[in-house]
């Protein structure tokens, strides 16, 4: 087989698994209008059409779907056998991706990253931090960060940090005008400061006490997307964050943030390295998996 063809062949299969050109050639590293050459030039050469695509959708036709069945293995085996070649190094090379949300790319990931790649100086780790809703196979990345809520429930996961709380936190300036909640409906009286999620939807505000839970409808002038804009807002007093408690907790030791509220914030969730499958891993992640166990005491589910 000539190269063009593998070529031809090879981003095939990454729009056929994405159903998505852009997406695809973000992953063979392409413009969108490259590849949609590159197919256009193998149905060409095979004088069939392989994709039904349209301004909005793109599927496989009947011939499309019985050549993918066919090479997806070979693919498969291939991309084996370059791991394979690449375990036989005595340091793991290669290229890690990751998509990690804030709150874990500051407190679980930036604490290991000089250590790591220190004892893996060939591995080049491709951080991606996002607040969506992290879609790692479609995004192609290896693996992601991020807490066990929001995670696919077909993952496999491994533990990275150990279960914390959410709590209310506000500065001593703003409490000293306003008072602190003793409730969690006193909540609605005050300035709150609100988080839109990567699917556009504002986080709700949670609390708990025994049996009792709550979900409780606040409001204030500032919306945000970012964790720490939460955290630098609510150190100014602009009103009261919610925030996991170990992300803020050196705020809470050095008093620039009071936490609220406390009896009704169960603990929280951990968060999760997960990934789509535990087969034919790369090196990278292997090594990955096994250091982010190590420093955290983490198991795999």
């Amino acid at each position: 087989m000539r190269g063009t063809e593998f070529a031809e062949l090879d981003a095939f299969v990454a729009v056929a698994e994405r159903l998505n050109f852009a997406r695809a050639a973000t992953a063979l590293g392409l413009a969108p209008s490259t590849l949609s050459q590159t197919i256009r030039a193998l149905e060409d050469r095979l004088g069939v059409r392989l994709l039904n695509r349209t301004t909005r959708s793109v599927s496989l036709t009947e011939a499309g779907e019985r050549l993918l069945a066919r090479i997806r293995p070979a693919f498969a085996d291939l991309n084996s056998a370059v791991a394979a070649v690449n375990d036989f190094r005595q340091k793991p090379a290669g290229t890690l991706r990751l998509s990690v949300s804030t709150i874990p790319a500051h407190m679980i990931l930036a604490p290991l990253l000089k250590k790591f790649m220190a004892a893996y100086p060939a591995i080049t780790l491709d951080v991606t931090v996002d607040d969506a809703s992290g879609d790692i196979v479609g995004g192609s990345f290896d693996a992601g960060i991020r807490y066990g809520k929001r995670i696919a429930q077909n993952m496999l996961l491994v533990k990275a940090s150990p279960q914390s709380r959410i709590v209310a936190v506000a500065s001593p300036d703003y409490l000293a005008r306003h008072g602190a909640p003793e409730t969690p409906h006193d909540l609605q009286d005050h300035d709150c400061i609100r988080f839109r999620l990567g699917t556009g939807q504002l986080l709700p505000w949670e609390f708990g006490k025994g049996k009792r839970k709550m979900e409780v409808a606040v409001r204030g002038p500032l919306i945000v997307n970012n964790p720490d804009l939460i955290v630098a807002a609510a150190r100014d007093g602009v009103g009261i964050g919610y925030m996991v408690e170990a992300y803020v907790a050196e705020d809470i030791r050095k008093g620039r943030l009071i936490p609220m509220l406390t009896d009704w914030s169960p603990l929280y969730r951990s968060y999760y390295l997960y990934y789509a499958s535990r087969h034919h891993l790369s090196a990278p992640l292997r090594v990955f998996i096994a250091f982010l166990k190590a420093q955290s005491g983490g198991e795999a589910s």
